[in-house]
């Protein structure tokens, strides 16, 4: 097992991109219509908000990373994330997603508790945990997430957008199961150590309360738009698929884990969804926003202005 991280280091400085180099007033926008511009809102305002879940992963993930390419690697995807972003909120303002003052919606209460969870504790979650969830919410998410967003909307901005966002999370997933083959490969002492790190008590109930519904409130909200469910299943899937081809990665506890979830969360007639998923979706769904204190200061840093990297 050898992998060229100064290589992919090199790759990803040379294929930096930012917002100036979109023609944000090409034509195209007339494309949206009313029913579709309302129905995208509340789905594009997710996905935004589903970046900056992923940047702060690997802001964390960067305090741990195995060497120093590697950590130099995820703070260029940290801010790839926050652009991924940014893009897609001024998609937004393109479309007249935006609230008059140029504002967008305020994340679901999902978002929110994943965004606190991960600033509260994600820079003390174990490397080999934290490095299995990013990829799986890369695949399951941002992959149905996109690929459903591409087939409804025509406007040629967007593809253009998206082209550069998919190049980069092409990128990602190839890290992240690179990092894990790494991971698995190390002494077995010290995943099991890092195995039982994971479960700490603030850990365990973390991924209930947090990811659990989170993940399958996405799920249903993006079927009910009409992604198909097999197409959402094959981006689950996919997790699975490359995490499979490791020689070491099935040695990672957490990986076991966090593919027996993404196959039960495409199986809607699966008993997770009955006896945990769903009761947590209408629990979450309770909890006053005011409970989880003010936003976090960095999720200020959202803008739709096209400003060059």
């Amino acid at each position: 097992m050898s992998y060229d991280f100064a290589a992919m280091l090199q790759t990803i400085k040379d294929k930096q991109w930012s917002l100036a180099d979109i023609d944000w007033d090409a034509p195209g926008a007339e494309t949206m219509s009313d029913d579709l511009r309302a129905r995208m809102r509340p789905f594009m305002a997710d996905l935004v908000w589903i970046e900056h879940v992923g940047a702060r992963g690997f802001a964390s993930l960067a305090t741990k990373a195995p060497t120093p390419e590697i950590q130099e690697i995820y703070r260029y995807f940290h801010a790839e994330e926050q652009k991924h972003a940014n893009a897609e909120l001024a998609l937004m303002k393109r479309w007249g997603m935006l609230d008059a003052d140029g504002s967008m919606p305020e994340p679901n209460i999902n978002v929110k508790m994943a965004i606190k969870v991960l600033d509260d504790y994600g820079d003390t979650l174990p490397l080999s945990s934290l490095a299995t969830l990013i990829p799986l919410l890369e695949c399951a998410l941002d992959g149905a997430l996109v690929k459903f967003l591409l087939e409804e909307v025509s406007d040629p901005v967007c593809h253009q957008v998206f082209r550069h966002i998919n190049s980069d999370e092409s990128r990602h997933i190839t890290l992240d199961f690179q990092v894990l083959e790494l991971i698995g490969a190390g002494a077995p002492h010290k995943l099991l150590i890092e195995t039982i790190g994971a479960l700490k008590p603030q850990v365990i109930i973390g991924l209930i309360v947090v990811f659990v519904p989170l993940i399958n409130k996405m799920r249903d909200n993006i079927v009910a738009m009409g992604l198909p469910e097999q197409k959402l299943y094959n981006a689950v899937k996919r997790f699975a698929t490359i995490g499979g081809r490791g020689e070491f990665t099935k040695r990672i506890p957490a990986y076991h884990v966090l593919k027996a979830q993404a196959a039960a969360i495409v199986d809607r007639t699966h008993p997770y969804h009955r006896l945990l998923a769903d009761p947590m979706v209408k629990l979450t769904s309770r909890i006053p926003a005011w409970l989880l204190g003010k936003p976090q200061s960095w999720t200020k840093e959202i803008t739709h202005e096209p400003v060059a990297s």
